[in-house]
């Protein structure tokens, strides 16, 4: 595996030294740019895995730097702050530091940032997993409905059941519930309605998916969709 490439930005001699030495022995890549306009200038030709930015820089500060840098890329930044300047913390944040350090740190402490923030940015470069197509299609609209592609014979009742149950896999609904959801006018209909308009949807489910029982029925409750 390639090793992770930080530029370390810092013009402090001895304390860059330490922190180097701690991230080439934790397997890192790891360089030193002690101007704030070379850094710049080295961001923009060959950029590293991840940045540690101290703010006091000759040349050009810290935030003017990782303001320049936002422009373009969304390279991880680290910033790296004296405990007084809390608001150039808050302003570095906002420019979309994705974390800061203060000085004096412990070298341990800066390592562990930058694992967390290489472990999190890594993430996010992930290419999604390709969607999964739903096991049940509902076409509201033209009144039908497929089970892995393949077309449902359903009554209009049978239907009107299938697609509320569907809208929320899980839920459990009652029979009053799914009455009220499938007919407009309940004073003539009983629920023992939905027990038969249930029982054909169920039987045609098993018919094509067998291997399932995606409508399962719990005892004095109701019914509920689980794919």
């Amino acid at each position: 595996m390639d090793k992770h490439k930080i530029l370390l930005v810092e013009d402090e001699p001895d304390l860059a030294a330490v922190l180097i030495d701690y991230l080439l022995r934790d397997g890192f890549d790891a360089a030193l740019e002690g101007d704030g306009t070379a850094a710049l200038a080295r961001l923009r030709q060959t950029p590293p895995d991840l940045l540690l930015l101290d703010l006091m820089l000759p040349g050009l500060d810290g935030l003017s730097i990782l303001r320049e840098l936002r422009k373009a890329s969304d390279l991880p930044v680290i910033l790296v702050t004296a405990k007084v300047e809390e608001i150039d913390r808050l302003i570095g944040l906002e420019l979309g530091a994705d974390d800061y350090v203060c000085k004096p740190y412990s070298p341990r402490e800066v390592l562990a940032r930058v694992k967390a923030v290489l472990r999190r940015t890594t993430a996010r470069a992930q290419p999604p997993a390709p969607a999964t197509p739903p096991l049940i299609e509902i076409d509201a609209e033209g009144w039908q409905a497929t089970i892995q592609g393949q077309r449902l014979t359903l009554t209009p009742k049978e239907f009107q059941l299938l697609r509320v149950l569907t809208a929320r896999p899980g839920r459990v609904y009652s029979r009053g519930q799914l009455l009220d959801a499938i007919y407009e006018d309940t004073l003539d209909v009983n629920e023992r309605a939905v027990d038969s308009h249930m029982k054909n949807l169920r039987k045609k489910l098993a018919q094509a998916q067998p291997e399932r029982e995606l409508i399962r029925s719990i005892y004095g409750v109701g019914f509920v969709f689980e794919p």
